[in-house]
């Protein structure tokens, strides 16, 4: 129960509710104890007119009141079951946004790396699993298992007072029930870890399937992944045959004991008040009690199976929760993940830093995803304002790596890297961020609106300089022809609309926030050659004044920058302009002799270095403007 108790600590913003919930809860049990008093006077009563041939003309008035009692303790109670369950009910939902919005902040403050290993659907599976069992667990014990519990100690003090050796038989029934339980539960833990691994992984599947649905139908992939997301719940029912026949034939014994001991107090009632230590109405008292307590007996098979689901949930919850956070993360969103209440983080607008010289530097940097297999080795160079410089290298050269380190994805492990004249060791990576303007091959849009999506860097821009950018991204006149134009709702990841759209809706992203360095990362590969021109002139906007680091597709796209870096292995192999490279016999000028061939070897080779050559076939491109 320790993960349990972990969450309601963290939690603890929430304890006028904890401390309402057992105080209602306190009453409520009280209440419930009042009725079986009433029935023992009751019963007393009747006996002793009947005994006595029924002469006592006071006794009538005197069963009314205790039938209204009886009336009123059982109506109060009623309502005071309602309100603590009012009061379960939002504090389970307090706990539960809680308990998410950490988690999310979590995420948001967790390394690159993290996410590169996981899968994103598996992530959100786990977060409503476990977070779902959590509270259903919390909700059930405070609406239902606590007053029980409270009664239930209530009435060992009254069986105690009236025959010690009833007491010790009641409570004899929770250590052994909960040593049987103990019994069972490492072996139930073990089946149930395994079910959710196999949830996990299905769930994540589904999310992955159902976000490129427009692949798996073009592949015909449709049954190959509903039999597989079938095969994992598939054995989850195999992992459940076993668990659940250990669960209920350990239950059974459980049961067995339960009911033997039930039996020693029923003739321990019986024997007593046939040998005149109780009276009837005591008997009838007693034998409601115990009643009362074999109730939350009974659950306890249920309040385990749920506490052991809530415990494996937590466990999940936690082994996110402690993971180590990105060093450079939001101080403030790092805080929010172990807020006590709801975090409430400011949003802070970040300015981009003035592009003082040099405005890109790389100093012998040398980095690796996993130790000992490097990446990027003693990496140099420089780029100054305005200047544009394309990167060249065969897949796997390090090109996306240097991208990434340039957005502070990844942390620089050896050597320096200078961002408009600062170093980023010093400056952190939200003004590294702020001062630098991306272009994905994948445009990545959100659900929502045209409008929304343009303005994702900069929020409270006017609707007229969100216009201005599209106007300049070649995007305004595909938006204004929409019949609800710039509100117009695009769809998760912006299927609504073809490649070019989107990728021209991210430029004028970009454009809007303004950024000195500008990162365009094979930002047309993707589009057909229509497409590719519409974008490209948008492009071409973009760059103006600003610091440019590209990864082309084209050599024609990169034969006006200012520097080349050819990369091989994580290397720089060269640096010069494209006059230079091209007559150095270095791999820039192999790449230009082999866009002369016509060979079917120069073209594969040439497609190892992520190039196509212009004029060719483009048919299996993506995206083909609507």
């Amino acid at each position: 129960m320790q993960p349990l108790i972990r969450v309601l600590r963290s939690a603890s913003a929430l304890w006028p509710f904890y401390l309402l919930v057992v105080v209602v809860s306190s009453v409520v049990a009280g209440l419930g104890l009042v009725t079986p008093f009433i029935l023992k006077r009751a019963t007393d009563t009747l006996v002793s007119t009947l005994g006595d041939g029924g002469g006592d003309p006071g006794v009538p008035g005197l069963l009314i009141w205790l039938a209204l009692a009886l009336f009123a303790a059982e109506a109060v109670a009623w309502m005071l079951r309602n309100i603590s369950g009012y009061l379960g009910d939002v504090m389970v939902a307090r706990l539960r946004q809680i308990l998410s919005t950490r988690y999310f902040a979590k995420l948001l403050s967790l390394p690159q790396s993290y996410f590169d290993s996981q899968v994103t659907g598996t992530i959100i599976a786990r977060l409503d699993r476990s977070i779902a069992n959590i509270t259903m667990f919390v909700q059930s014990f405070a609406n239902s298992f606590l007053p029980m519990l409270l009664q239930v100690a209530a009435i060992l003090a009254i069986t105690a007072y009236y025959y010690w050796p009833l007491t010790v038989l009641l409570a004899l029934l929770f250590p052994l029930y909960v040593w049987l339980t103990a019994l069972t539960s490492k072996r139930w833990q073990k089946w149930e870890t395994s079910k959710n691994a196999e949830v996990d992984e299905g769930n994540g599947r589904f999310a992955e399937v159902v976000g490129q649905v427009k692949v798996t139908k073009s592949f015909l992939a449709e049954t190959r992944e509903l039999n597989k997301f079938a095969n994992h719940y598939g054995e989850t029912v195999t992992l459940t045959k076993p668990q659940s026949r250990w669960w209920h034939s350990m239950d059974s014994v459980r049961g067995l004991a339960m009911n033997l001991i039930f039996l020693g107090i029923y003739l321990i009632l019986f024997e007593r008040t046939l040998n005149g230590h109780f009276t009837v109405g005591d008997m009838v008292m007693l034998v409601q009690m115990v009643t009362m307590a074999r109730q939350p007996v009974t659950m306890m098979s249920w309040v385990v199976d749920s506490a052991q689901r809530a415990v494996a949930g937590s466990r999940d919850y936690f082994k996110v929760m402690d993971e180590d956070v990105e060093p450079t993360a939001n101080r403030e969103i790092v805080a929010a993940t172990t807020s006590s209440d709801v975090p409430r983080v400011s949003e802070v607008a970040h300015a981009p830093l003035d592009p003082r010289e040099p405005v890109i530097a790389f100093d012998g940097v040398s980095f690796a995803y996993t130790e000992g297999e490097p990446v990027l080795e003693n990496i140099t160079f420089t780029a100054r304002e305005g200047e544009k410089i394309a990167l060249v290298g065969e897949s796997g050269g390090g090109k996306s790596t240097l991208v990434n380190l340039l957005l502070g994805l990844y942390p620089i492990q050896q050597g320096t890297m200078t961002l408009c004249g600062r170093d980023i060791a010093e400056l952190g990576v939200e003004p590294l961020r702020a001062s630098t303007g991306v272009v994905f091959q994948e445009p990545a849009l959100f659900s929502g609106s045209v409008r929304d999506n343009i303005a994702y860097g900069k929020p409270d821009a006017t609707f007229e300089e969100i216009v201005e950018v599209a106007k300049r991204a070649n995007a305004h006149d595909f938006i204004v022809a929409f019949k609800d134009g710039y509100d117009t709702v695009i769809g998760e990841r912006g299927l609504r609309l073809s490649g070019g759209q989107k990728q021209r809706v991210a430029v004028a992203r970009a454009m809007l926030k303004d950024a000195p360095v500008l990162i365009l990362d094979e930002a047309t590969s993707a589009l057909d050659t229509k497409s590719e021109r519409a974008v490209q002139a948008g492009l071409d906007e973009l760059m103006k004044n600003r610091t440019t680091i590209m990864i082309a597709h084209r050599l024609s796209t990169i034969a006006d920058v200012d520097t080349i870096i050819t990369l091989i292995d994580g290397r720089i192999h060269e640096i010069g302009s494209p006059a230079e490279l091209a007559v150095s016999g270095g791999i820039y000028s192999e790449l230009l002799a082999l866009t002369a061939s016509s060979s079917a070897a120069d073209r594969a080779r040439l497609k190892e270095f992520g190039f196509r050559v212009d004029g060719e076939d483009e048919g299996d491109a993506e995206g083909t403007e609507q």
